[in-house]
């Protein structure tokens, strides 16, 4: 199994201890839209990390511009007692 990668396939992904996601930019905010509140499908590979046990997605702005839940992330990791606090 791979320490790091840039790209692989859903099945490696799964099996990974731990997994970080990271995205920029509005051309992302589709594509992570998709794979975080979307249906676990096919046809959006990354909506695979719904499965994992222990996942970790960070974006910016922009790249988060079409969660239609952002509030309630930011609700949930204002709460995280490891969280920075504003």
């Amino acid at each position: 199994m791979p320490v790091y990668a840039i790209t692989m396939g859903v099945g490696t992904i799964l099996d990974a201890r731990k997994l970080v996601l990271v995205a920029s930019g509005k051309a992302k905010a589709k594509a992570i839209a998709q794979a975080v509140e979307g249906p676990v499908t096919s046809m959006v590979t990354a909506s695979a990390i719904q499965l994992h046990r222990d996942a970790i997605v960070i974006v910016d702005e922009e790249a988060a511009a079409d969660l239609t839940m952002r509030d309630y992330y930011e609700f949930i990791y204002a709460a995280k007692p490891a969280a920075p606090r504003a």
